[in-house]
C-alpha cells in the first residue's frame, strides 16, 4: 500500500503529466502541478474545480528558464518531485544547428538539473531527505538513438546518466532515484517534435531533403509502434510515481522494454 505522498510534477498542462496529475489525485495524494505558461494555470485550474479535486491539487507556473520560478518551486514542501517537462529537437544531427541542440540540453537536463540539485539539497540541509524522491521522465529513446532523432535522445541519454550517478549518491540520504521510460505513445509531444526541423531545413542549403525527412517521420508514426494509447503509459505512471518501492528504470510496454535489450546485447557486435 502507498501512502498519501505530496508530489511536484513538472510540464503538467497535457499529455503524461496531466493525465497522471489528475490520476494520482484522485488516488488521494496530494498534487503540485506546475506548468510553463501562464495561460495554462487558469484552465487547468478550472479542469481540476470541475473534477472536484481542488483540494488535493494546487496549480502554479513553473518555466524553467525563470530563475525565479524555480526559486519558488524549491521553497514549497513536498515528498516527491517529478522532473516531467521537456522538449525536443529532431533532424539529421550532422546537420542540425548547434544553438538548437544547445536549446534542448538546457531545457531536459540543465535547468531540471537546477531544480533537482535545489530540491535534494533542502532535503538534505532540513534532515527530511529520507522517503523522499526524484522522478526522470527519460524516453525508449534514453537507451537507443535512431536516426534523425539523435539530438533529442542524447538529452535523455544524458539524463539517464544523471539519475544513475544521484541513485548512488543520494542513497546515503534515504533519497530515491527512479526514470521512466515511455514508448512512442500519443500524445502529440513525438508529432510536434517532428515538425522542428523543417523550421530550418532547406533543401537548397542541406543534404538531407525535406520530403525525405517527412517520409521517414510518417512511416514511423502509421506503425502501432508509433501511435501507441497514451493511457496505458498515464496509468502505469500513476502506479509508478507515488510508490515507496520499485524498479529503477520502468520501460513501457513491455514490447519495447524486450527491444531496448535486444538491441543492447546487439550493440556488443555492432560493426563500424
Amino acid at each position: 500500500m502507498t501512502t498519501q505522498k505530496t508530489i511536484l510534477i513538472t510540464g503538467a498542462a497535457g499529455g503524461f503529466g496531466k493525465g497522471a496529475a489528475l490520476g494520482m489525485a484522485k488516488n488521494g495524494h496530494n498534487v503540485i502541478a506546475t506548468v510553463q505558461v501562464s495561460s495554462q494555470v487558469t484552465a487547468l485550474r478550472e479542469e481540476v474545480a470541475a473534477l472536484g479535486l481542488s483540494d488535493r491539487v494546487t496549480v502554479y507556473r513553473l518555466d524553467l528558464t525563470d530563475p525565479y520560478d524555480i526559486q519558488q518551486a524549491i521553497g514549497l514542501d513536498f515528498d516527491i518531485l517529478w522532473n516531467n517537462a521537456g522538449m525536443g529537437e529532431a533532424g539529421p544531427v550532422w546537420e542540425i544547428p548547434v544553438d538548437l541542440v544547445r536549446k534542448n540540453f538546457e531545457i531536459n537536463v540543465f535547468l531540471p538539473l537546477t531544480l533537482t540539485q535545489g530540491v535534494v539539497q533542502k532535503w538534505v540541509r532540513e534532515g527530511s531527505s529520507h522517503g523522499k524522491k526524484v522522478v526522470f521522465t527519460s524516453s525508449m529513446g534514453g537507451l537507443f538513438t535512431p536516426a534523425n532523432w539523435g539530438t533529442y535522445v542524447s538529452t535523455k541519454h544524458a539524463l539517464e546518466s544523471v539519475a544513475e550517478a544521484m541513485q548512488q549518491e543520494l542513497a546515503v540520504h534515504g533519497i530515491k532515484i527512479q526514470t521512466i521510460n515511455p514508448g512512442a505513445y500519443y500524445t502529440g509531444y513525438n508529432e510536434t517534435m517532428a515538425d522542428n526541423p523543417f523550421r530550418w531545413l532547406d533543401d537548397a542549403k542541406h543534404f538531407t531533403k525535406r520530403a525525405d525527412l517527412r517520409k521517414g517521420f510518417d512511416d514511423f508514426f502509421a506503425t502501432p509502434e508509433g501511435k501507441m494509447d497514451a493511457q496505458e503509459m498515464i496509468d502505469r505512471m500513476i502506479d509508478i510515481v507515488p510508490a515507496d518501492t520499485g524498479k529503477f528504470r520502468n520501460v513501457v510496454p513491455q514490447v519495447i522494454e524486450d527491444m531496448l535489450k535486444d538491441h543492447q546485447l546487439k550493440a556488443w557486435d555492432n560493426q563500424i
